[in-house]
């Protein structure tokens, strides 16, 4: 449902749509931005600090993160307030893994941070599964060749251009994806308990 490289609409399309996809660069209609380069003092309890080894497939997960005191929270949120609704994608070590945002209450380490501009509204549904789609991971993999560290500059992800559908499309296609994405969610679920009671089988089952 994206179109490939030099093509400008995809193979498979909802019914309904027939206009041309346009190319624009990320930075147009996105306000691209990062968190902290710092290494603050963390203390044991506090405000969360994200950074990528926080961003799964699944979405955040905060079960192990350092914490920042008031101070540290409020100057780094001077550059890169998250805002529920956002888009989180890693940069530095794990490239990729991009999450919407569900909660604020939480700073960024060495963390892209891609809010959307009233002036050139997009989708964030949309963004994230082309920032999960094949042909962004080449791209990925292209700028990364050869490199010892895994990283992304943040002007790469600005220029990086993408052909965008009209806005009713683009609701369309994030809807969707969603939709496959919280059926995934719900079968692994199932899964991991499935895999827990079997583990609980074998060892009273089994001297």
């Amino acid at each position: 449902m994206f179109p490939k490289n030099g093509a400008k609409v995809p193979e498979l399309r909802f019914a309904g749509f027939a206009d041309d996809w346009e190319e624009r660069k990320l930075g147009k209609f996105s306000d691209v931005r990062d968190g902290t380069h710092a290494s603050p003092k963390y203390v044991s309890q506090g405000h969360p600090m994200v950074t990528s080894k926080n961003l799964t497939h699944s979405g955040l997960d905060m079960t192990d993160v350092s914490f920042l005191t008031d101070k540290d929270f409020n100057e780094i949120n001077k550059r890169s307030k998250v805002s529920i609704g956002d888009i989180l994608f890693g940069m530095i070590g794990t490239i990729g893994n991009p999450v919407i945002v569900d909660r604020d209450d939480f700073a960024i380490k060495n963390v892209a941070l891609i809010k959307e501009k009233t002036s050139n509204p997009i989708t964030n549904k949309w963004l994230l599964q082309y920032l999960k789609s094949p042909s962004f991971n080449r791209f990925i993999k292209k700028e990364n060749a050869g490199g010892t560290q895994k990283f992304i500059a943040l002007g790469l992800i600005r220029d990086m251009k993408l052909r965008v559908p009209e806005f009713d499309e683009q609701e369309k296609i994030g809807s969707f994806f969603k939709q496959l994405d919280d059926t995934i969610a719900l079968h692994q679920r199932k899964l991991d308990l499935l895999k827990e009671q079997k583990k609980g089988y074998l060892q009273k089952m089994f001297v």
